[in-house]
């Protein structure tokens, strides 16, 4: 299918009136040949930016996307578009192949999805070299970056489309990366001559939320019942046992609850991603291993019950939330283990030290957002070099300052400790002693005799905690190497300890139980009146059922803005419905007379009829 108008597509195909942001000028300049490097946020419509090329250039459009579970829910929303778009990976028989590869040589085939090691077989190539190619999009293109926070080698072999292929236009995508990470892209995929698209980074609709904490999951708890009692959400986990103990409890909060981790089968891990893609109000509990591509647009809350290794990670897995635009919750809950542990993984790792040092500066960051107290938003955005935004006032720090204070004395106090007891001691121990416990493990080595033996009894156990977090987390104080959660001073640690340096940290928080629960009714994406409910939830129903029938992911049917366009425009005939945002000419010929007779239902109940 060939389409001359990129408006034209935009119109007809996927139901919307008008491009956004950078839409139009990407799309054009990939159209016109050119090749493009794509910055833009999750939820940005970074999709149509080549989607729509592919269909409007003649030939198929491929596309390389790392992870070959999330190929059949983008395959599937093309297909309910009526195009013909298809994926070749490993999950495929021959058979199947050889029909797809007939399709492609007869020039059939709108999209092809592949993952890059399917690519650069050569098999592959020699059948892209008999095809007529539109474009190649490279999906999650921050992959092919050694500075990048989720690198894939398997993507610098990319680089062979433009020597192989010097013709067709290619566009690289991603959400998420900074100068360097960008600089590497164009060298690594020889895009050295692409025009940069870079859109604001920023996210209006998510809400960052990050609090230090000593019983994060009942934290986390507290979170969803007064915020998301029956929202879809995801909770990030560092280890997998975590993953599969926290979706265990909040299966016995009477939440549904599933895990996602590499040691599942992958048949488990496929039944659970649909489950959450397909059903309403699921949870997914996961480590990183889940979410990149995922499209379910109404994840209203993602959390990390753990600190994440980068502010790119970070980024990348708070932007599954509100993927449509309306409001979303980032919610973290970190804690002193996390910075040892984290520590610890990055010094015990075999990565050569160039990789170290790479690691170890994106953790300093993601520490460094942490713990700050100014705005996150604007912090984040700086980050990502887009500087001069002004702060947010929806984030923790925003809309309730933290609490600071002269930490000095206590940061002196901590370290001589650490020095006294010959710098072989974790964090517990070394809290005993400030508190003046005469444990029998003190005695022992006789640091009961030191002089900072119980010279912080006056300081909480936790507040030392989380004197001790700072101080790791900025560097004052190192983890060992051995493993074994020790801590040593470092060079940094000098100008402190002599009364040359003042130390302002964050004050513990107390911890704080939300006032209010929200309604666990099925909300809407916008407001919707208590009289115009039976209506929402009679075309949620109807579009369930319809995606049940097809095995699709609902959304694949409509969004929720759509359905919430719907409820506000009350169409009373199918060239009304053609109006509403997201009803294209397939799907208004698909589905526009079911929807059309819940509208009227709804609308003659009210005059009586």
């Amino acid at each position: 299918m060939t389409h001359t108008d990129a408006v034209d597509v935009l119109n007809t195909i996927y139901g919307y009136d008008a491009f956004r942001g950078q839409q139009a000028d990407i799309i054009n300049s990939v159209i016109d040949g050119n090749d493009a490097l794509v910055l833009m946020p999750t939820g940005g419509g970074k999709s149509l930016c080549y989607q729509i090329p592919s269909l409007v250039r003649s030939g198929v459009g491929v596309v390389v996307s790392p992870l070959i579970a999330l190929m059949q829910d983008q395959v599937d929303a093309l297909r309910a578009l009526n195009l013909n778009a298809q994926f070749i990976n490993s999950t495929l028989d021959a058979e199947s192949v050889r029909s797809i590869e007939a399709d492609l040589r007869q020039g059939t085939v709108d999209v092809l999805y592949v993952a890059p090691e399917r690519l650069l077989m050569p098999s592959t190539l020699a059948l892209l070299d008999e095809l007529e190619v539109a474009l190649f999009a490279i999906d999650e293109a921050h992959c092919v970056s050694a500075w990048g926070h989720d690198f894939r080698p398997e993507y610098m072999g990319l680089s062979v489309l433009a020597e192989r292929y010097p013709a067709v236009p290619r566009i690289a995508l991603t959400a998420t990366a900074d100068r360097r990470t960008r600089e590497e892209i164009a060298k690594n995929l020889d895009l050295v001559h692409a025009q940069h698209f870079v859109s604001s980074f920023d996210r209006p609709n998510i809400r960052y939320l990050i609090r230090e904490s000593q019983s994060s999951r009942e934290e986390l708890w507290r979170f969803i019942k007064a915020f998301h009692p029956e929202d879809s959400g995801i909770v990030y986990c560092l280890s997998r046992k975590k993953v599969d103990d926290t979706a265990a409890w909040l299966e016995k909060k009477g939440r549904v609850a599933l895990p996602y981790h590499a040691r599942m089968s992958a048949r488990d891990r496929e039944q659970n991603q649909n489950r959450f893609l397909r059903e309403d109000n699921v949870i997914i509990v996961a480590t990183i291993a889940f979410g990149m591509g995922i499209d379910k647009p109404d994840v209203r809350f993602v959390a990390h019950l753990n600190l994440p290794k980068s502010v790119e990670a970070y980024y990348q897995e708070t932007g599954r939330a509100g993927r449509d635009g309306e409001p979303a919750n980032a919610w973290m809950s970190y804690g002193l283990q996390d910075v040892i542990t984290l520590r610890q993984m990055m010094q015990q790792s075999s990565a050569d030290e160039q990789h170290k040092r790479v690691e170890s500066h994106k953790l300093d960051a993601m520490l460094s957002l942490a713990e700050m107290t100014a705005c996150r938003r604007q912090w984040i955005l700086d980050y990502f070099d887009e500087p001069g935004s002004d702060a947010c006032g929806n984030c923790d720090n925003c809309l309730t300052p933290p609490e600071t204070y002269d930490a000095t004395e206590a940061a002196q106090k901590a370290m001589s400790c650490v020095y006294r007891t010959g710098q072989r001691f974790g964090v517990n121990y070394l809290i005993d002693v400030l508190q003046g416990k005469s444990t029998d493990r003190i005695v022992q080595f006789g640091h009961d005799q030191l002089s900072t033996f119980g010279i912080g009894a006056d300081i909480a156990p936790t507040d030392w905690r989380g004197v001790f977090r700072q101080l790791i987390a900025h560097n004052f104080l190192a983890v060992d190497l051995e493993g074994h959660g020790s801590v040593k001073l470092t060079e940094q640690a000098r100008p402190v300890l002599r009364g040359e340096q003042s130390l302002q940290f964050r004050r513990q928080l107390a911890t704080v139980k939300p006032k209010r629960q929200r309604s666990a009714r099925a909300r809407a994406p916008v407001s919707i009146a208590a009289s115009d409910q039976p209506l929402w939830d009679a075309l949620r129903s109807l579009r369930k059922d319809l995606a049940d029938e097809a095995s699709v992911p609902a959304y694949v049917v409509f969004t929720d803005a759509t359905l919430a366009d719907m409820v506000q425009k009350r169409p009373g005939s199918l060239e009304e419905m053609s109006m509403v945002s997201g009803v294209g000419d397939h799907k208004l010929e698909r589905y526009g007379v079911e929807f059309l007779a819940v509208v009227e239902q709804f609308e003659a109940e009210i005059d009586g009829v």
